[in-house]
């Protein structure tokens, strides 16, 4: 009785399954590698939320043109917008109705010499079309 006792345990020993400490750190490293890459990026993205908010706002000021690259300077101030501003605005007139566009390129350096590149863009107009953006003079 006593050998089926330690037959019994010597089972329920190997039927025991678990993390092992290298199991734990590779997981625990893709874990942190990718809330690093999200700290990086989320910035970026909030930061075009707000510019098609400020591009919306301007457009529903309405004015010249001149006004709405003034009232869209105005909200990427509040919203803390650096990447673009009011003068790399395009502006397009659909239907008699003036539509405004941005088009820009994120560079988000990740370490040493690897960096993400994302490209944004956006348009009140709403088929979705942004103009080409004119080749600016070096």
């Amino acid at each position: 009785m006593h050998d089926s006792k330690q037959k019994s345990q010597q089972h329920n020993l190997k039927a025991q399954r678990g993390v092992s400490v290298s199991g734990l750190i590779i997981v625990l490293g893709i874990i942190i590698a990718v809330a690093m890459l999200a700290l990086k990026i989320v910035p970026s993205m909030l930061e075009y939320k707000s510019i098609s908010s400020g591009i919306a706002a301007a457009k529903a000021k309405g004015g010249s043109v001149q006004e709405m690259r003034m009232a869209f300077d105005k909200s990427a101030e509040i919203n803390a917008v650096t990447t673009i501003s009011g003068k790399d605005l395009m502006f397009t007139k659909v239907n008699g109705e003036t539509e405004v566009s941005f088009d820009y390129d994120q560079n988000i350096p990740l370490f040493t010499d690897v960096a993400l590149l994302i490209h944004y863009a956006g348009t009140t107009d709403k088929s979705g079309y942004i103009p080409e953006k004119a080749e600016q003079p070096k």
